[in-house]
This record gives structure tokens, C-alpha cells and sequence, in this order.
């Protein structure tokens, strides 16, 4: 069914990520996963880590590759031919903040579908924040983030 584009800032990855990637994998004959880099503060790793954390996640789906871009993705997707986003929706706040998004990227660029998944049902509740938080407090992680990540979250806090 061609290509599609999951953009997000994955700061870290998250088992609900992964879950979006895994079922877009299966509908799509390619998924290129990018990884936004809007260059905002506070954020927990840099736009690399990120993309090396996806690779590593996601290094068993063979038809997933991962990028990374800086800038609008409405200018990313115009190398891609028919170009498909996914947005994974978690609860009607996400719907509202991604239906917005969607028309704005179809203004800039009328090339482009958006395609929204919503989350498995463990996934609706958890965000990169939420690891982020649970992380600094000294939480086990392994119902949220991928062991690879949990790793990197758990060497990041302790200055590695």
C-alpha cells in the first residue's frame, strides 16, 4: 500500500511509538519513521539519540527505516511520492491538536493524507513525558518504554 511517514519528536520512544510503528509496518510496504528535530529545549536526548534508539527498536520490522529532519514536515514528505503521514491518537485532545495539524500540512502541501491509528488500549495514557518523568523518578519503566530505551533513559539520568 506504498509509503508512509511517522514524524514525531520520540524524546524517548515509547511502547505506544512502537505500537503505532509495528501496526503502521503491517499495512504499509514501507514506514519511514523521522524523527523531528524542532530544536526546543527540554528535551532528553539529542535528535541522533533518538533516531539510534528507533533503529535499535525497531531493528526486527524490515520494512521500517529511520530519519531524522529539521524543519517543517510538509517540506519532508515532498521526496516521497503520494505521501502518507501517521498520527497515533490517544484521546480526543490528541484528535482535535492532530485534525488542525493535518489541515495545515495539506495547505502547505496538498499532496499529503493523513492517516490517524488510534493507541492499543495500555497506550492511551502514556506519553514520552510520562517516561521521562517516571525515569527521573525511579520508576520501573519496562510497561512503558522498550528495554533499549529504558537503558539509555536510566544512563542519560545518571550523566552518562
Amino acid at each position: 500500500m506504498g509509503t508512509a511517514i511517522y514524524p514525531g519528536s520520540f524524546d524517548p520512544p515509547t511502547l505506544g511509538h512502537l505500537d503505532i510503528i509495528r501496526r503502521a509496518a503491517a499495512i504499509f510496504d514501507e514506514l519511514t519513521v523521522c524523527v523531528m528535530n524542532n530544536g526546543g529545549p527540554g528535551g532528553m536526548f539529542s535528535c541522533s539519540e533518538r533516531a539510534g534508539l528507533l533503529r535499535a527498536v525497531t531493528a526486527d520490522i524490515p520494512n521500517v527505516r529511520i530519519d531524522s529532519y529539521s524543519g517543517l514536515l510538509a517540506d519532508y514528505v515532498r521526496g516521497f511520492d503520494c505521501p502518507v503521514i501517521i498520527r497515533g491518537l490517544r484521546a480526543a485532545t490528541d484528535f482535535d491538536y492532530e485534525v488542525q495539524m493535518a489541515a495545515v500540512n495539506r495547505n502547505l502541501n496538498p499532496n499529503i493524507e493523513t492517516v490517524f491509528l488510534a493507541a492499543g488500549g495500555n497506550y492511551t495514557a502514556l506519553s514520552s513525558g510520562v517516561v521521562r518523568e517516571l525515569g527521573k523518578r525511579g520508576v520501573e519503566l519496562a510497561s512503558f518504554a522498550p528495554r533499549d530505551v529504558e537503558e539509555a533513559v536510566r544512563r542519560k539520568l545518571r550523566g552518562l
